[in-house]
């Protein structure tokens, strides 16, 4: 499934609740969802700076697709950082680098954050980006 594909999947999901409370809950079962990140992944390194809460980030190239592992201290956050792993894990480094993510505006997630959460989102995006770029480098030598 295409990134951009995987967007319209969340937007119609989205457009199925009422209002902003079953969104948040919706988000926050996502989080519930996410998968475990190894401990070992843990580390200061893969903290993503300007972040409110604690938001650990890992990539790692599979054959020639990125798989993100991801963790947050933070229920919300953990699963705003699930969708944004639906959208780019299992993706090519360079499908990543040439996306735009339309869902979130579209489903209004940023408008109805905090302005630290809405500064996380963005920083979230920015690594996922970075790693997209580094390992394009990896597969390109």
């Amino acid at each position: 499934m295409t990134i951009k594909e995987i967007q319209e999947e969340i937007i119609d999901e989205f457009s199925m609740f009422d209002d902003w409370m079953e969104r948040y809950e919706y988000i926050i079962e996502l989080g519930k969802s996410l998968p475990i990140i190894d401990d070992q992944f843990k580390l200061d390194e893969n903290l993503i700076k300007g972040c409110q809460s604690k938001v650990w980030l890992y990539s790692e190239l599979d054959a020639d697709k990125i798989k993100f592992t991801a963790d947050s201290d933070a229920i919300l956050t953990k699963g705003i950082v699930a969708l944004l792993l639906r959208v780019f894990s299992e993706q090519k480094p360079a499908a990543i680098l040439a996306a735009e993510t339309t869902f979130i505006d579209k489903i209004g997630l940023k408008e109805h954050l905090s302005p630290t959460r809405a500064n996380g989102l963005v920083s979230m995006i920015k690594q996922i980006k970075m790693y997209a770029i580094a390992q394009q480098m990896k597969l390109a030598n």
